[in-house]
This record gives structure tokens, C-alpha cells and sequence, in this order.
């Protein structure tokens, strides 16, 4: 049962001036590409042909002979999540439900979002950084490399790619302007506001 690579849920435009065209078409058609293709390669054949790309990414965790699956597992599914985690026209305050929580797990937005930008800016290397649900309460926590918070028991709820290739094109090396402009103009509050009440 081969995973399938999503498309971009917008066009390769959606996001200009911020993430632009050029970006989503390295990122999403080579780089993302590549993982699912990698991930197929070499799920084909075993037991875990038949598994959810969610259940694989479970069972192959910690396990240093899966490795190389896993990450490529991972990596495929961390995309399709950040792809959603961003929309045109995106950013700014969120809204019922979502916004109560984030007031009342951090304090308030702007600590939350003081919060996700330094766990954007000092994971080192490259990884991501996530809201979480973490139990029963909300969490920003950063990931290395493929890692991801399905393994660790959270449900996540929005995410930034900081891998150079999400940004290095259209923001050299200023991570914390894409971490700003990403709270600012483009995450999606209202899939993260779905995965909460999904939780």
C-alpha cells in the first residue's frame, strides 16, 4: 500500500510574497517527493507495506536497524503536516476554542508565541517545532531531523519546517524573520484549531 504524495492543499502561489513559488517547488516536488518515494522503496515487501504511514512511523522509532525508514516515514508525514500548518492569508490571532487554551496554557499569545519562535530559532541544525497537546495541556516543544511528536505520546497541532530548504531561498539565513512571518501572515490557525478538537 503505497503512500501517495499529497498535493500542496494551494497553489504554488498561495503564499507569496512569504514562501514563494520557487520554494514550494523544490520543497513539495523534490525534497518531499523524495521521502515518500525513499519511504515506499523500502516498505515495499515487508510487514509494513500494509500500515498506515502513522503506525509505521510508531513501530520503526528508536529502532536503529528501521532508521533509515523511519526517517524517510516521518519526513513524508512531517510535510504533509506543515503544508497544512500554512495558509494563504494565514497568521494573526487565533480564534474560540484554540485561543483559550493558548491563554490559558502559556498566559497568553504573545508568550506562546515567544515560546514557538525560540524553539524555532534554537533548534540546532536542522527539525521542526510544534504546538502540541501534550496530555491535557498545550505545549510548544522542537523535534532534530525527522523527529516527531507522534512518537512521544502528543498530538500535534501546527508546525514549522526550519530544515534550511524551507526557507533559504526566500530568507538566507534569517530563521527568526521566517519564524516571525510564519506566526504573522501565515499559519494556519484553524487546522490546528481542528486537530485540537479532534484530540
Amino acid at each position: 500500500m503505497a503512500y501517495e504524495l499529497p498535493p500542496l492543499p494551494y497553489d504554488y502561489t498561495a503564499l507569496e510574497p512569504h514562501i514563494s513559488k520557487r520554494t514550494l517547488e523544490f520543497h513539495h516536488d523534490k525534497h518531499h517527493a523524495a521521502y515518500v518515494n525513499n519511504f515506499n522503496a523500502a516498505a515495499k515487501g515487508t510487514e509494513l507495506d500494509s500500515m498506515s504511514i502513522e503506525a509505521v512511523i510508531k513501530a520503526t522509532a528508536n529502532d536503529a536497524s528501521k532508521a533509515g525508514l523511519f526517517n524517510n516515514a516521518a519526513q513524508a508525514w512531517n510535510h504533509t503536516f506543515y503544508w497544512h500548518s500554512m495558509k494563504a492569508s494565514g497568521g494573526g490571532l487565533p480564534l474560540g476554542a484554540l485561543a483559550k487554551r493558548i491563554d490559558a496554557d502559556f498566559g497568553s499569545f504573545d508568550k506562546f508565541a515567544e515560546a514557538f519562535k525560540t524553539a524555532a530559532t534554537t533548534q540546532f541544525g536542522s527539525g521542526w517545532a510544534w504546538l502540541v497537546l501534550d496530555g491535557n495541556k498545550l505545549a510548544v516543544t522542537k523535534t532534530p531531523n525527522a523527529e516527531t511528536p507522534l512518537t512521544k505520546g502528543q498530538v500535534p497541532l501546527l508546525t514549522i519546517d526550519v530544515w534550511e530548504h524551507a526557507y533559504y531561498l526566500d530568507f538566507q539565513n534569517r530563521r527568526p524573520d521566517y519564524t516571525t512571518t510564519f506566526l504573522k501572515s501565515l499559519a494556519n490557525w484553524d487546522f490546528a484549531a481542528k486537530n485540537l478538537g479532534g484530540a
